[in-house]
C-alpha cells in the first residue's frame, strides 16, 4: 500500500488546527487524549468568556452558577468511581499531586509500603524523598508480561507495612494490575490500599467499594478526554480520619480561623480552583456518561488487537509485554531490535507523520522490571478516533524503518 506523508508543515498547525489530524497519526494517547471530547473547548472558553467568577468567594449568581457545574463535576467521578460521596472527591492538578497529596500526607516515620513493579515516577520520586523522614518501601516483582502475582505481594507484607500502592495499568506496557485481588489483601491484613489510575479511568470500570480502594488518583485529560491540568483523589473515610492535608491556605470557608477546616473537600482544597478544567471535564464526562466507558474500551482494545497482529509480523521488532489483548489497556510498546528506538521514532514521524512516546516514559521501575532500561521502548497508545486505517500506515512505516526503505 502507498504511504502518504501525513505531517507536511511544522507550522501548520497553528495556521490549520482544523486539518491537522487528516496530516499526522496521533498514537500519543497514553500522554495525552487529542482530540478531546466533543464539547470540551466549547465550555471552557465559555467560561472564561461569559463569567470565569470564582466560587467560595463570589456571593454572587454568577459564581453560584459555576459552583453548580462544580458539584455536579463531583457528583459524575464519584458514581464514575464508585466514591462515597461527593464530598469526599477532591479535586487537584492531576495524578502526580493527587499521589504526593496521599505519600506526604498520610506516611509517617517507621512506615513500610509496597509498590508494584511497574510503578510511574509519580510514585516513587515522592517515595524516595520520603526515605530522608524514615519511609521505607519494598517492590513487588512482576513478570516479563508485567503481570503481578497477588500472592506474591500477599508474602511480602510486614509487620509495619502500612499501605500498598499500584498503578492500576502499565504506562509502559499496558498490563493490568489485579486490583480486586489485592484489595482484599488490604482489607484482610489492615492495609490502605492506593491505586493509580492514568492509565485506567475512563477505560475500565473501577469501583472503590468493590476493590477496597482507599485512596483512588485520577486525571481529567487521558482516558477521561478533557483538558490538562485537572485531576484529583477520592479518598475513603477511615483514610480521611488518618491523612492531613499537605497543602493549607485559603478555602472560602472558616475564614476565621488560623486552621485548617476538617470538613470535606475543604480540608484538602486550598487556594483557586482550575475551573476551566473543572468546566471541561464536566464536559468531557458528559459524553463518556452518554456513550459509555466500555462502548469506548471495546474499540480501543480492537484497535490494539489489529496493532499487535500487524507487529507481530515483523521480525526486527519486539512487543514488550503481553502479546494479546487480555488483561490490558490500549498502551502497547515496542523495541525495535536493529536501530536505536529514538531514531525509530524520529523516523516515524518525520516520514510518516505518526506521533508516539519514546523513552522511559518517567518509569525506570517498570522498564527494568520488563528488561527494557536503560533503552527504553516506542510506545504506540490508541484513541477513540484512530482508525485500522491508520494502523494499516503506521505498520507499513515500521516495515520500511527497520529495512531502510
Amino acid at each position: 500500500m502507498e504511504i502518504k506523508r501525513f505531517y507536511q508543515n511544522k507550522n501548520g498547525m497553528s495556521k490549520e488546527r482544523g486539518n491537522v489530524m487528516n496530516r499526522t497519526i496521533y498514537f500519543d494517547n497514553g500522554s495525552t487524549s487529542w482530540p478531546k471530547a466533543p464539547g470540551v473547548a466549547g465550555a471552557m472558553a465559555e467560561l472564561l468568556e461569559n463569567g470565569a467568577f470564582n466560587i467560595n468567594r463570589g456571593n454572587y449568581a454568577g459564581a453560584y452558577e459555576v459552583e453548580g457545574i462544580v458539584l455536579d463535576t463531583r457528583e459524575q467521578l464519584s458514581r464514575l468511581f464508585g466514591g462515597k460521596d461527593s464530598r469526599y472527591m477532591i479535586f487537584t492538578p492531576g495524578v502526580t499531586y493527587s499521589l504526593n497529596y496521599f505519600i506526604k500526607g498520610f506516611l509517617k516515620t517507621g512506615d513500610h509500603v509496597l509498590v508494584s513493579g511497574l510503578e510511574h515516577n509519580a510514585v516513587m520520586r515522592p517515595l524516595e524523598q520520603m526515605r530522608r523522614y524514615g519511609v521505607s518501601y519494598d517492590i513487588v516483582p512482576v513478570d516479563e508480561e508485567g503481570n503481578l502475582e497477588a500472592d506474591r505481594l500477599d508474602q511480602m507484607v510486614k509487620p509495619d507495612t502500612r499501605a500498598v500502592i499500584v498503578t492500576h495499568a502499565s504506562n509502559v506496557c499496558g498490563t493490568v494490575i489485579p486490583i480486586q485481588e489485592i484489595g482484599k489483601i488490604c482489607q484482610r491484613r489492615g492495609l490502605f490500599f492506593a491505586v493509580d489510575t492514568a492509565q485506567s479511568a475512563g477505560t475500565i470500570t473501577v469501583d472503590m467499594k468493590e476493590c477496597g480502594i482507599d485512596f483512588l488518583a485520577f486525571t481529567g485529560h487521558k482516558g477521561l478526554l478533557g483538558p490538562q491540568g485537572i485531576g484529583g483523589f477520592l479518598i475513603s473515610e477511615r483514610l480521611n480520619k488518618e491523612m492531613e492535608p499537605y497543602i493549607a491556605g485559603g478555602t472560602g470557608s472558616q475564614s476565621d480561623s488560623f486552621l485548617q477546616p476538617e470538613s470535606l473537600p475543604d480540608k484538602y482544597e486550598s487556594g483557586t480552583m482550575n475551573l476551566p478544567g473543572i468546566v471541561g471535564l464536566h464536559a468531557a464526562l458528559d459524553f463518556l456518561e452518554e456513550t459509555g466507558i466500555n462502548v469506548i474500551h471495546e474499540k480501543k482494545m480492537r484497535l490494539t488487537g489489529y496493532f499487535i497482529e500487524k507487529v507481530k509480523e515483523i521480525p526486527q521488532v519486539r512487543i514488550v509485554g503481553r502479546k494479546d489483548t487480555e488483561n490490558r489497556v490500549a498502551v502497547v510498546s515496542l523495541d525495535f531490535l536493529t536501530m536505536d528506538n529514538a531514531v525509530a521514532a524520529f523516523e516515524l514521524e518525520q516520514e510518516y507523520g505518526i506521533m508516539t512516546r519514546v523513552g522511559l516514559h518517567c518509569a525506570p521501575a517498570a522498564h527494568q522490571s520488563l528488561h527494557t532500561f536503560p533503552q527504553g521502548t516506542v510506545r504506540f497508545a490508541f484513541g477513540i478516533d484512530n482508525t485500522t486505517e491508520q494502523i494499516d500506515c503506521c505498520a507499513e512505516g515500521i516495515r520500511r524503518i527497520v529495512r531502510n526503505i
